[in-house]
């Protein structure tokens, strides 16, 4: 199985469960993917071995880090036209996907704040020149919310409600849940399509909040994803495919493995 996200694993766990009987393994390329292994592993269901090609230096370093610090600009300017230069922006989560974003927002001029409960990243956020907040303490004068946790309900209904009018809402975490997107859909609020990707939320008072791709991944969703990335992370994939396929009896058990550093 080659899997981005663990959706076609979780897929064929629901559906087909007897096909795990004919398959050598699964090769995982993204952060949300791979918890959803080592949760299998952990509670003894995982049937064949696993490859994390998400923390393979080669993914972590491009893909998460590089690839999004220029994704994020692609993205929020071919749906909004924003001008960064002095917009107040809160990125929550400061993994190698917040730090990405993090530091392309910064360079073009916007106040950054970022919202972390991990001790090392947050410290290194400090370190980095960013202000460590809480998602409460801004809500209401920040102009740009970014998601990239991995998490699920960052930001909730309390929190787009004390949103300021025009503020941009957008994820770049893998899973479309880390906005809480079903709680908008109430009879109060009305959905305006401005364009393509683009939906305008209005509250009964005429504020309206601009949310990106309906929560979903914005770079896949809005932008293009540079190629010489996308290379090096499918290679990454490869090479884990060819590393389970060819592996002799034994050496992989039913477990999540690194991509040996050689490869």
């Amino acid at each position: 199985i080659l899997d981005d996200g663990g959706d076609l694993t979780h897929w064929i766990y629901k559906k087909y469960p007897n096909m795990f009987k004919k398959i050598k393994g699964i090769v995982e390329e993204s952060v949300t993917g791979v918890h959803r292994l080592y949760q299998l592993s952990k509670a003894g269901k995982l049937c064949v071995p696993a490859m994390n090609v998400n923390d393979s230096v080669t993914k972590q370093k491009f893909d998460n880090l590089y690839c999004c610090r220029e994704s994020i600009l692609d993205g929020l300017k071919r749906t909004t036209d924003v001008m960064f230069g002095g917009k107040q922006v809160v990125v929550c989560g400061y993994g190698e996907v917040g730090k990405g974003c993090c530091a392309a927002l910064k360079a073009m001029g916007s106040i950054v704040y970022v919202t972390e409960i991990d001790p090392i990243c947050a410290l290194q956020a400090c370190m980095d020149g960013f202000r460590l907040v809480k998602l409460n303490e801004v809500i209401r004068q920040v102009d740009i919310i970014i998601t990239c946790t991995g998490n699920k309900n960052v930001v909730v209904r309390e929190h787009l409600d004390r949103m300021k009018n025009g503020c941009i809402v957008c994820n770049m975490g893998h899973s479309n849940t880390e906005i809480d997107v079903a709680s908008l859909r109430t009879p109060e609020l009305t959905w305006e399509r401005v364009r393509s990707q683009v939906d305008h939320v209005i509250w009964p008072d005429g504020k309206r909040i601009v949310l990106l791709a309906e929560g979903r991944l914005l770079n896949l969703s809005c932008s293009t994803v540079p190629t010489f990335v996308l290379s090096i992370t499918a290679t990454t994939q490869a090479l884990a495919l060819i590393e389970l396929y060819n592996a002799p009896e034994g050496r992989y058990k039913q477990d999540v493995y690194l991509l040996p550093k050689k490869m």
